[in-house]
């Protein structure tokens, strides 16, 4: 055993802004329940197109201000001049938020292909660069290890990234994969290439194998043979279709912490019990103060 696996791994959770009433109530729930398991950071997104940008806001200043988590804003590039950004950053940094998660951003829609917006920044790099001009936020960056699906090749993906964390990111999180080695190839590409930079594999545990196959078609992910497999026939049986999903994800991060990965950020799709349960078995238990045990 190596000295990764005698230690708990460090955590981060993502969670994304509700739309309705009762999508916020499970949202405030999954936080609760997860809020104990002390992760680094709990990142909030965006929207593809930008268009939950005060919704996102006004999670991540919840968050701040009734936990004791770190709450971290998604921003991108999408739909916004740079000074509309910048001032967006200077309304965080003055709320206290240090951390953001800074990402180019999806075309919004109707668009088939990004188009910077004329007199915002371009790139996630030039985001990262700006956002470090306004203060001394803590950035994390995406990362593809199966390549951006817009990128030209596995090489001008690669040095995006390190543009990215050259301009001042403090670390990568990657988009989610099933497949420890694609992590691991990727990451032995990337120190190769020159990257030092954390990069923190993306766990997503699969709660809708339908909407997993979108998410992946979406975003370039490979969904393997076996996976298909796993929940052939499970459709109408969610209690079977649980226990499948986290064992995939435990197996998963079990080995990339046989090869030194110590830290994991979770796609939550804001429900708790997947990744609490995903954690459990990874040794990340609540820290519990004051109990008396006799």
């Amino acid at each position: 055993m190596t000295t990764t696996l005698n230690k708990p791994p460090l955590i981060s959770f993502e969670f994304f802004p509700p739309k309705t009433e009762q999508s916020e109530a499970t949202l405030w729930q999954t936080v609760k329940r997860l809020a104990p398991l002390q992760p680094r950071f709990v990142s909030v997104t965006y929207g593809a197109d930008g268009s939950t940008r005060d919704r996102t806001h006004r999670i991540v200043s919840r968050i701040n201000n009734e936990t004791a988590l770190t709450g971290a804003p998604h921003l991108t590039c999408v739909d916004a001049t740079c000074e509309e950004v910048n001032d967006i950053a200077r309304g965080y940094w003055s709320e206290g938020v240090r951390h953001i998660v800074a990402l180019r951003g999806d075309p919004p829609e109707g668009q088939k292909h990004y188009t910077p917006f004329p007199g915002g920044y371009q790139y996630a790099a030039d985001l990262v660069a700006g956002l470090a001009d306004v203060g001394d936020f803590d950035i994390s960056v995406a990362a593809y290890p199966e390549v951006h699906p817009e990128a030209a090749s596995p090489i001008a993906d690669l040095d995006n990234l390190k543009r990215k964390l050259d301009a001042g990111a403090t670390r990568a999180i990657t988009q989610f994969f099933f497949d420890a080695d694609v992590f691991l190839r990727f990451r032995d590409l990337a120190r190769a290439a020159g990257v030092t930079a954390p990069i923190v594999p993306g766990i997503l545990p699969i709660a809708n194998f339908a909407s997993l196959q979108r998410f992946a078609a979406a975003c370039g992910a490979t969904v393997p043979g076996w996976l298909h497999e796993r929940f052939a026939g499970l459709d109408e049986d969610e209690e079977t279709r649980q226990m499948i999903s986290a064992n995939i994800a435990i197996e998963l991060c079990e080995k990339l912490r046989a090869a030194g990965v110590d830290e994991f950020h979770f796609y939550t799709l804001n429900r708790a019990e997947l990744t609490y349960a995903i954690c459990h078995a990874l040794g990340v238990r609540p820290q519990l103060q004051g109990v008396q045990h006799g």
